[in-house]
């Protein structure tokens, strides 16, 4: 396991509870010290040395053999190149984001094109387009990204079945974007609320969230980014198309902790995330779309609508009051942790019967009481990983795969117990409602499920 911060710590329990192995088949290799106290507890070695793009190869090399697992949860860590060295030592792989080498997020010499999700994403398939199959290596299998990808299917077969439309649960990609277009989604957000919160308030200076701060702060200082529907009439005046790869998808000339947007959860009601991006708006949008000879006809807008726990919005206004350099103290909550669930889901929009979610409900008190070391949002973290590695277990020459290339079905039967409650809710929220009215806003009445309606300016 290379990282063991907050999702690593919740990791590592479940490992020995569900994995045939004992603790000293596992070694932990970490940029620092976080962690180790719980490797203690479970016996498990805990190494502190940084990988770099120098040494990756000469630490990791001699612990990987075929059939070993590298389990990645760091940040600053090449995806693409530990999928490489997996791949010439036979062994599966598995993260929940692509990350590139230290500063990459940063780096003044790549265009914002370069910098996003997109273009991370495009260089791992480029791996599997140049050598198909291989030993096993799933990218960006978490929750989201992740298991918003399987949610996204749950929800199109609910629709499906709520409509009469025919649908196969197993069916290609190409199938799954048909059956969207017939259920008429144009839109679908990630939509999360996040109520998490302690008696300890943040202080000024520090950055509070409920996971990984630097990772937070990695994707929200990147471009915002999401997949861009054939039904979109008006073009984002700060939008690009990237100039290579699928064409799936669009950035902003913003980061996504500065862009906000209007969303909808049935608990929370309407609000206001951020627009952060994530691979799972690159992936579920390339794998909607249909083609006919050689364009695109069809394809939903895909993006995140975020809202953290009320701290971290606070933290991040002072990040971006300081011009996105990152506070100097960092707080990861998650045994003073008092109350609050992550309420995550996905939000499928367009379909006459209205808008329609599907997603976790999962509270502190049952995250606590499914597994040790966790809050709510580290176990549906936590739950996705654990899903992906029984997946790759069990089909360990699939070469590199996404979410949405798995069995849902068999990610779900794995997952869903530590979830919490996993519904679908109908609602007949829309962007809209009473904008116009009260507030005299550029709007789109003809359609309200354009991204201009969305979008706060």
């Amino acid at each position: 396991m290379v990282g063991c911060g907050s999702i690593g710590q919740a990791m590592l329990p479940l490992l020995l509870r569900h994995l045939d192995i004992d603790a000293e088949q596992i070694r932990i290799i970490a940029a620092d010290a976080d962690g180790q106290g719980i490797a203690r507890e479970y016996r498990v070695a805990h190494t502190v040395l940084p990988l770099t793009r120098e040494n990756f190869r000469r630490v990791l090399k001699p612990l990987l053999r075929e059939g070993d697992f590298l389990l990645n949860l760091s940040v600053d860590v090449s995806s693409r190149d530990l999928i490489a060295l997996c791949r010439r030592c036979g062994a599966l792989y598995l993260d929940t984001c692509i990350e590139p080498w230290a500063g990459g997020y940063r780096d003044d010499s790549l265009s914002a094109s370069q910098r996003s999700n997109y273009a991370l994403r495009e260089e791992v398939l480029a791996i599997r387009r140049e050598q198909p199959g291989g030993p096993t290596a799933i990218i960006t299998l978490g929750a989201n990204p992740g298991l918003a990808s399987v949610f996204v299917k749950q929800a199109l077969l609910k629709l499906a079945a709520d409509n009469g439309v025919h649908a196969v649960a197993h069916a290609r990609h190409t199938d799954w974007a048909g059956l969207a277009q017939r259920l008429g989604i144009k839109t679908i957000h990630i939509a999360e609320r996040d109520t998490q919160c302690t008696a300890r308030r943040k202080k000024r200076g520090e950055f509070v969230n409920t996971w990984s701060v630097d990772g937070f702060i990695a994707e929200g200082i990147q471009p915002s980014e999401l997949g861009w529907g054939t039904h979109e009439r008006h073009w984002p005046g700060d939008g690009a198309r990237h100039s290579f790869g699928c064409d799936a998808a669009i950035y902003l000339d913003r980061p996504g902790a500065g862009t906000r947007v209007r969303s909808w959860t049935p608990l929370e009601g309407p609000y206001q995330g951020f627009l952060i991006t994530h691979g799972e708006s690159i992936s579920i949008a390339d794998h909607l779309t249909l083609r006919k000879d050689g364009e695109v006809r069809y394809r939903p807008t895909v993006h995140y609508a975020y809202h953290p726990c009320d701290d971290a919005v606070l933290s991040l206004h002072e990040l971006a009051g300081k011009n996105w350099q990152p506070q100097a103290r960092k707080r990861i909550i998650r045994d003073e942790v008092v109350s609050g669930m992550d309420e995550l889901g996905v939000l499928l929009m367009g379909n006459d019967r209205g808008a329609y979610w599907y997603g976790s409900r999962l509270t502190i008190e049952r995250a606590r009481e499914l597994a040790p070391y966790n809050n709510a949002t580290s176990l549906q973290v936590a739950a996705g990983i654990l899903s992906g590695i029984a997946w790759a277990l069990h089909n360990p020459h699939a070469g590199v795969v996404e979410p949405d290339d798995l069995d849902h079905e068999a990610v779900m039967r794995i997952a869903r117990p530590y979830l919490g409650d996993v519904v679908g809710v109908y609602g007949d929220w829309n962007p809209l409602r009473e904008r116009e009215r009260l507030f005299g806003e550029d709007i789109d009445l003809g359609d309200p499920w354009q991204f201009k309606n969305f979008r706060i300016t």
